[in-house]
């Protein structure tokens, strides 16, 4: 059981809800599966294990949620107690957390965050050094604390803006003066503060929606992943006349766009058009996609001269990927896009956004055009498949043996994509939830339901079923 209550004895063993530490991250609902005790716990952990390798402060931010202050306030007390020191950022985007973890003195970075969740969970997002912190790291928290190992000390805590240097740093993605008409929506999140003083110094007119920053998310949910969160920016780009619309999900790290014409581009569609800019500085460079992304993403990489690399889902280990293979790119179709060209490499929503502004404002194309010259291809929404934690991955193994057999051309980096009937069915296990997630696109709507019901086959040769999935929602 997790400890509720609002200390947490310094030296008593301490366990977590089973739930909370995640592959990625920490994350909970406030008051039921992540309290008050449990940061301070985690503070303490991290802290003492930060010390061991070496560590002497340590970075901490915050988003918008009513529950982020008093998290943040145990979670250092917690860094204080094992030692480590301190530096309080305050409130504002994960992205400028990590930014201050790059240009400031400190050796670790951690920020309290329910990202794009309901208002009721928050959680925790860490760095140490300069590397994501998660997999067995993030358990690691959980064996510490209940062994009750921590390391004591008395660290001090400072307090330092970086709001107007990370501001500052990001606007430099724009080259050109070229001046656009852009709605912008933060969803009441924490980018909202620097998107408004963002598009203040922008050239052209700029329209801000939900930039008060608000964690009951009064508006809707911020999410620019699903359509319905995006009515708000399609129903403003329409009716100002707009160039284009950016919208950007609870914590800042993923960012949404709609076109003139409103419609909808994804997160890969949007990584080509910033691959094709990056390729032209970095010819034959590898741009990382994750597996989920368009074979129109990774054919558009090889047109346009470099090396696609299709990698593993999850935004921790697409950025490890990246500093192994050096890429100057790389994206997720959850619109997690990572710029180490001129940037740091990691997933900023707003840096993005500008160097996307930044292409247009130089090329004087525009967005609705560039959407125009994709090839017209036909997915599935991810379909998320219930499946009881230990059958995940043996379904897997069991649908890829049943591929092996038939002589399937498939790859097996992440669960198993199969290219069949000129399109392609992914199916991988979730990181964090007891679901399978399937995804399917072909160049018709019958081949993507001949793609459909071979997947449903297979499921069901391992007990699963997949319910029907309307011909409507093929994008």
């Amino acid at each position: 059981m997790t400890n509720a209550g609002n200390a947490a004895p310094a030296d008593a063993p301490h366990s977590f809800a089973p739930s909370l530490l995640r592959e990625y991250d920490i994350r909970g609902i406030v008051g039921q599966t992540f309290s008050v005790a449990d940061a301070e716990v985690l503070g303490r952990a991290f802290g003492s294990l930060a010390r061991r390798r070496g560590g002497k402060s340590v970075a901490v931010g915050r988003d918008g949620r009513h529950s982020s202050p008093a998290l943040a306030q145990a979670f250092i007390a917690g860094l204080l107690d094992s030692g480590i020191d301190a530096v309080d950022i305050g409130r504002g985007p994960t992205p400028m957390l990590y930014f201050a973890a790059h240009t400031l003195d400190v050796d670790g970075a951690v920020m309290v965050t329910g990202s794009h969740n309901p208002p009721e969970y928050n959680g925790l997002k860490l760095m140490l050094g300069k590397a994501s912190f998660f997999g067995d790291d993030i358990q690691s928290l959980g064996r510490v604390a209940a062994a009750a190992d921590y390391l004591r000390g008395s660290g001090a805590a400072r307090t330092v803006s970086v709001f107007e240097a990370y501001v500052d740093r990001v606007l430099s993605a724009i080259t050109a003066t070229r001046s656009m008409k852009v709605a912008w929506d933060a969803g009441n999140g924490a980018m909202g503060d620097v998107m408004a003083a963002v598009a203040a110094r922008l050239p052209g007119e700029h329209i801000l929606l939900n930039e008060t920053i608000d964690g009951d998310f009064p508006n809707h949910h911020p999410d620019p992943t699903v359509p319905e969160n995006l009515k708000q920016l399609q129903q403003t780009v329409l009716a100002e006349g707009c160039d284009l619309g950016i919208a950007f999900d609870g914590d800042g790290d993923r960012v949404g766009f709609v076109d003139s014409k409103a419609r909808i581009l994804w997160g890969d569609q949007i990584l080509l058009l910033l691959a094709r800019d990056v390729l032209r500085r970095h010819p034959g460079a590898p741009i990382v996609g994750d597996v989920k992304c368009s074979q129109a993403l990774f054919d558009g990489i090889a047109a346009a001269g470099g090396q696609p690399v299709m990698w593993k889902t999850g935004h921790s280990l697409i950025k490890t990927r990246m500093k192994e293979l050096g890429a100057p790119l790389a994206g997720e179709m959850s619109a997690h896009l990572f710029i180490a060209d001129g940037y740091y490499g990691y997933d900023d929503a707003i840096y993005a956004a500008l160097r996307v502004l930044s292409v247009l404002q130089t090329s004087g194309e525009d967005l609705a055009g560039f959407r125009d010259s994709l090839p017209r291809l036909f997915n599935t929404p991810e379909i998320r498949v219930p499946c009881p934690e230990e059958r995940k991955a043996p379904v897997i193994e069991e649908v890829k043996a049943r591929q092996v057999a038939r002589g399937a051309d498939m790859t097996t980096i992440d669960g198993l994509r199969v290219q069949e009937g000129g399109g392609w069915w992914l199916l991988r296990a979730s990181n964090t939830q007891d679901i399978l997630v399937l995804r399917c696109e072909a160049a018709s709507p019958d081949q993507l339901q001949a793609l459909l019901d071979r997947a449903r086959g297979e499921l069901a040769a391992s007990g699963l079923t997949l319910g029907e999935v309307p011909p409507e929602s093929f994008a």
